[in-house]
């Protein structure tokens, strides 16, 4: 497969970097991780003005329809910044919503998440005995900065919200959930399982192309640091093992990214699977080589490239775990099927 883009993609790309690289993102991430959430969702309305969370809300709902492509870009640009909050979630809501079927629930929340001017949480869980699939989560991100949260237990949707205190993450900036439900389910039957299987591939794909913007980020400021540190008398950049480990960092960025482009384009849950492991491993693989070329500044909080390394683990593992990711490849190849 050859993929390039087009030039309204590239110029999506620069507008959402440009607009990002101006919103002074590693305070906004810093505030967040205090639990003010004012700075982030204000950032939201920006992302919202230039159509991220359109991209995965229909025409008829204030939304420019349904385009993983460009949602993959713009995650990727999220991850890159350093992006705080649950815009995964509120696009995988979106989606389950559009997918959904229930005009009402459709009507009420969908233009709202478009604007920006409301943001969800998502947990989708498989019903008792049944399998589940690698792109779900038991938690859902950050419900006590969100206007809504929707659970899926099997065949139902739930509105909920949180049941007990949010549990620590490796990166300050997600605080995970348990949640139950509010009332009855608003939502019920086969549609709603098709419906929260299909959220569940934006959400993987949405985190994997975060893991990639993160892998980026943190490669570029190595790279950055490595080519003003000095010992011996000479700049670091130049060992021949620092630049090994720079290679194997950018070789596993640059072979995730055009899985990443392949998942979007078909949205084939294998496809999105290596995607996922690829993209998620890249980032991770990215991280350590900077926490390790940048030596014991590396640990410290006060560096913007601490909040790049301590979402690359939670991103590797969120919407698709890495062992859950394989197994499904390995299905399909042994059975030769596709979804």
């Amino acid at each position: 497969m050859r993929f390039l883009l087009d030039d309204q993609q590239r110029d999506f790309v620069r507008a959402l970097d440009a607009l990002l690289a101006a919103s002074d993102t590693p305070a906004v991430a810093r505030a967040w991780a205090r639990g003010d959430a004012a700075p982030g969702q204000a950032l939201q309305l920006r992302l919202a003005d230039a159509g991220v969370f359109a991209l995965a809300v229909p025409e008829e709902f204030d939304g420019v329809g349904l385009l993983p492509v460009e949602t993959a870009l713009a995650f990727e640009q999220l991850g890159r910044h350093a992006v705080p909050g649950p815009a995964v979630e509120t696009v995988a809501s979106a989606v389950l919503l559009a997918e959904l079927g229930e005009p009402a629930l459709a009507k009420n929340w969908l233009p709202r998440l478009a604007s920006g001017q409301a943001s969800a949480s998502l947990q989708l869980s498989p019903a008792p005995n049944a399998a589940s699939s690698p792109f779900s989560s038991p938690w859902a991100l950050d419900t006590d900065s969100t206007d809504v949260v929707l659970l899926v237990r099997g065949d139902e949707l739930f509105l909920a919200a949180p049941s007990g205190a949010g549990l620590a993450s490796l990166d300050p900036t997600r605080r995970l959930f348990a949640v139950e439900p509010t009332g009855p389910a608003v939502a019920a039957g086969p549609h709603v399982r098709a419906a929260a299987e299909r959220a569940g591939r934006w959400a993987a794909l949405a985190t994997a192309a975060q893991s990639l913007g993160v892998g980026r980020a943190l490669l570029e400021q190595t790279v950055a640091y490595v080519g003003q540190r000095r010992q011996f008398g000479t700049v670091i950049g130049s060992f021949q093992a620092v630049k090994h480990r720079l290679a194997d960092a950018l070789l596993a960025l640059e072979f995730a990214q055009p899985l990443v482009h392949a998942a979007a384009l078909s949205l084939d849950p294998v496809d999105i699977a290596m995607a996922k492991v690829a993209a998620g491993e890249a980032g991770y693989t990215a991280a350590r080589t900077a926490l390790q070329l940048h030596g014991a500044i590396g640990y410290t909080e006060e560096l913007d490239l601490s909040l790049g390394l301590r979402k690359s683990r939670p991103l590797r593992d969120a919407w698709g775990a890495p062992a859950a990711c394989r197994a499904l490849v390995l299905a399909a190849n042994r059975t030769g099927a596709r979804a």
